[in-house]
């Protein structure tokens, strides 16, 4: 089974945007959330409708017919490329450019859901993602849309106060982002593992043990422009 990729677009002002696309999996889980909320929004409105005999069926129908077709396409467009199911799985319909999603776009990727279903069980739909790099089903093939993973937002990074140090050596840029990312979850690690890995960065901080935590967390508070 295809796991989640990255999809990188180049813009014309040549930046490099990394679209993480979703796999079938977190795609079913949000598809089967909006398929309860849309079955209880049908089973109240037919409830309420049902009071008005002949009348409210036909208006049932209109219901049903916005509850099928316009709660995706609505949804899609005006809440940031999100349905519930989606914004609860973290996941967003994107044009295939990363722009957002368009009316056009999302009406034509929702109507493909007939074809995609097709012959039971979203059977097309599970077959094209799984032979599309980028997980999409046919109804975004034809729509040049595709569904991501929202990325998620960071705080900034929590550090325990003290002075700045700069590094021993320069810093590569991943190795900047690895003294970041060890001082964010310094936290969350047994003193025995932060020294480990204190240690394996000592040729950057010029000392080991419970001394190579502390000149980690001093340049990290240099690389951030902090300290005391």
């Amino acid at each position: 089974m295809m796991l989640d990729t990255v999809r990188e677009i180049h813009t014309p002002e040549g930046v490099a945007l990394r679209l993480p696309a979703a796999g079938p999996v977190p795609r079913a889980y949000a598809w089967l959330i909006d398929l309860m909320i849309r079955f209880g929004l049908a089973t109240l409105a037919s409830l309420a409708l049902a009071l008005l005999g002949r009348g409210g069926m036909g208006l049932y129908l209109v219901v049903l017919f916005l509850v099928v077709w316009a709660y995706p396409v609505l949804f899609e467009v005006l809440w940031d490329g999100q349905t519930p199911g989606k914004r609860a799985l973290g996941l967003r319909v994107v044009a295939a450019d990363g722009a957002p999603v368009g009316w056009l776009a999302s009406v034509v990727r929702n109507l493909m859901r007939t074809v995609d279903m097709l012959p039971f069980g979203y059977a097309v739909g599970l077959a094209s993602g799984l032979v599309d790099p980028w997980g999409r089903r046919l109804g975004d093939v034809v729509a040049r849309t595709m569904v991501v993973h929202v990325p998620s937002t960071r705080g900034a990074v929590a550090l325990p106060p003290g002075p700045a140090l700069a590094p021993a050596a320069p810093l590569l840029p991943e190795e900047q982002a690895a003294v970041l990312a060890l001082a964010e979850r310094a936290h969350a690690l047994t003193p025995g593992r932060r020294r480990e890995l204190a240690d394996i960065a000592a040729p950057a901080t010029g000392a080991t043990g419970d001394a190579g935590v502390e000149r980690l967390f001093a340049i990290a508070r240099w690389l951030l422009g902090r300290g005391t």
